[in-house]
């Protein structure tokens, strides 16, 4: 017998752009062990390629629901990129996507006001911001035009509550959470949301501890005092959040955060 809420996302095909680590893989893998068609995007071959296998060899038996493509939403030529990704996917659009899931982006390290350039903001513009624009441009031409298709985009909680140096990401932050909103009626009926993330352990959080100056131990000791959960999240459980908004046909336009209580610090 079929599961009314178990089942919901099976069959279903997703498109993780930036699938292949941490919370981009859990997100992957989540969706793949219920019961999902995965494509993960990346910007590199072998990160692609060691995404697929881990994904297949841990569930040999959804080998063939798994594929993977190289794209950098962030480039120039990002656009017509995306188009030949998504030609691939669909069968030049036949066969439309349900969801898609960027989480394309990298732990900004801190800089400075008196340091910025013009040359900073439009880099970190394109890398964190400008690529999920022309992302949605892109994907909703081969989205099912229908509520149960959504787009999901991913941000940074230290959005809310920036740390010194934080001006430039923080001012990203907020015109995403701006985008997100003006995008849920731009494409609708497709549902755009917004998944904002605190301390979560990853590689990228481990690279941030060096990048900070931190050994890994006081970087981690740091974020788990800054949680009210007294830990810091781990991509598994944020990838139930984001299950949670593809699943939830009535839910668009929104923010949502995950920081283990950090702001109640």
């Amino acid at each position: 017998m079929a599961s009314k809420y178990l089942d919901k996302l099976r069959g279903k095909s997703i498109v993780v752009v930036g699938g292949t680590s941490g919370v981009r893989f859990a997100t992957a893998e989540a969706s793949l062990e219920l019961g999902a068609n995965v494509v993960v995007v990346s910007r590199t071959q072998d990160s692609v390629t060691k995404a697929v296998r881990r994904l297949q060899t841990s569930h040999p038996a959804a080998a063939a629901s798994i594929r993977g493509h190289v794209c950098d939403i962030s480039s120039e030529q990002a656009e017509a990129d995306m188009a030949k990704v998504f030609d691939l996917v669909t069968g030049n659009g036949a066969n439309p996507v349900d969801h898609v899931v960027s989480t394309a982006g990298s732990f900004p390290n801190p800089l400075a006001l008196a340091g910025a350039t013009p040359g900073d903001l439009v880099a970190a513009s394109s890398h964190l911001f400008i690529g999920d624009l022309m992302l949605a441009k892109v994907a909703v031409r081969y989205l099912r035009p229908a509520y149960t298709s959504s787009v999901t985009l991913t941000g940074g909680a230290g959005t809310y509550k920036p740390p010194p140096g934080w001006p430039l990401w923080a001012g990203i932050g907020g015109a995403k959470d701006s985008l997100t909103r003006s995008l849920a009626l731009e494409l609708k009926p497709v549902r755009v949301n917004l998944v904002s993330l605190g301390a979560i352990r990853t590689e990228l959080f481990d690279r941030a501890a060096a990048a900070h100056g931190h050994h890994d131990a006081a970087f981690v000791e740091a974020a788990e005092n800054s949680s009210a959960l007294g830990r810091i999240g781990d991509p598994g459980d944020v990838a139930e959040t984001y299950l949670a908004l593809m699943k939830n046909h009535f839910v668009t336009g929104t923010v949502n955060v995950v920081e283990g209580g950090a702001f109640l610090i």
